[in-house]
Order: structure tokens, then sequence, then C-alpha cells
């Protein structure tokens, strides 16, 4: 059994997450900006499906990206060099979240990006912490994915792609601009076979949350990214 929590209740230590399914810690509680922001700065996330009741996880271990070991594949490194893609930052952030849950994904029925999710993570744009990086073709939109900057953490939650290589080449762009702007980590929360192939890793969740408690403490202005800001050429 998971406790379940109301409005008032704090989160429950860590260190009562299931092993299986790995994480879970509890259920209940809202999606307010306030409870949101809390979460993620203890290491949890929501993740669940419409008709369940809002479920907080911690897995361990943690599924994390560093930001300089970002792994570039050749045809990657092509697909960034081609002047085929245009990216920008936090230029349409309801448009990323609506395709992140509306595009179909192998083995999944549904989405848990539902639109009361949406509306929580609307709301966390407009607060100037959660972003998104865009990737563009001839004038639209056929990638890209969102999350969060809280200091210098950022954590990942979904990304689309609707022509190939359109999510990676955003998420190559993701990589350069946190680096470049002192962020250490990004959280990418479970262990997938994409993410491992773009550098990501798994660590044990006592060193995320070292990790995670020096990154969110260092000073971080929230606030929309400049949509040019990751336009730089790739050598």
């Amino acid at each position: 059994m998971i406790p379940w929590i109301d409005r008032t209740h704090p989160f429950p230590p860590l260190e009562l997450a299931l092993a299986e399914p790995n994480g879970l810690l509890c259920a209940g509680a809202d999606l307010s900006a306030q409870r949101l922001l809390d979460a993620y700065q203890r290491g949890i996330f929501p993740w669940y499906s419409k008709g369940e009741p809002i479920l907080w996880w911690s897995p361990d271990p943690r599924m994390v990206l560093f930001p300089g070991e970002f792994r570039i594949s050749r045809s990657l490194r092509r697909s960034l060099r081609s002047g085929r893609f245009e990216v920008k930052l936090d230029s349409d952030f309801p448009a990323v979240i609506r395709a992140c849950a509306e595009v179909p994904r192998a083995g999944q029925n549904g989405t848990w990006i539902t639109t009361e999710m949406q509306h929580a993570y609307w709301q966390l744009f407009q607060l100037g912490v959660a972003h998104s990086v865009e990737t563009w073709m001839a004038g639209k939109l056929v990638g890209g994915l969102y999350g969060l900057a809280i200091g210098r953490m950022f954590y990942g939650e979904s990304m689309f792609a609707q022509v190939s290589d359109a999510s990676k080449v955003a998420a190559a762009h993701l990589a350069r601009f946190l680096e470049q702007e002192g962020f250490g980590m990004i959280d990418c929360q479970m262990n997938t076979a994409h993410l491992a192939s773009l550098g990501a890793c798994e660590i044990p969740r006592s060193v995320f949350m070292t990790r995670l408690r020096a990154l969110v403490a260092q000073a971080w202005q929230p606030g929309r990214w400049p949509a040019d800001g990751a336009s730089q050429a790739w050598t």
C-alpha cells in the first residue's frame, strides 16, 4: 500500500517508495504550481493515466543525462549540420506539450499528458519555470520537448517527433544550451533505450538527490528563454 495525501499533506520520505512498481511513492494531492515545484525539488514527479488518481514517483535508480555527455551520432550530426531544421526556445510551448500528448507511441494506448497535466505545466510556463525546445521545418513544428528548470537543474518531461531526428535535434540543442548556462544535470526519470542512445545513464537515487539539492540551490532567474538561444551553428 502507498499513502494517500491531500492538499495539506507533505510528501512522504523517498525511502518509502515501492521497489515494484519502481518508485511509486504516494497518491493524491493536486497539480498546483506550488505542489509541483515542491515535488520536483524533492526528486518526485507525477505520472498517471486518465481516470487514475494523481500518482507520484521517485524511481531508484534514476535515469539522468549530463549535458556535456550528450551523444551525437554521425547521422544526428548530419541532421544538425543540414540546415533543414530551425530550433527555437519557448516560442510555442502549448503546441509542444499538445503534440507530446497526441503523437502515437509504440506500445502505448492513450497518454499520461492529460488536459489537467497540460494546464498545470502551462501554469509553470507562465511562471518562467517550464520551457520548450522546438524543431521547425519550413515554418512547421515537427518535433520538440518540454521540461522544467529549477536552479541549475533541468527536468525533462516528454518529447515528440513527426519527422526523423526532429526530437533528437531538439535534445542536442537543449544539452548544449544547458551546458553553456551552467546546468549540471537533466532528469530523464525512467530508463529507455532511446535515452540511453543519447548518453543518458542510471545513477542511484541517493546520488541523484545529492546532486539535485546542490543544483536547485544555485541561482537561476525564472523567465522566458530567448527564442534564438539555441540557434548556433553546428560544426
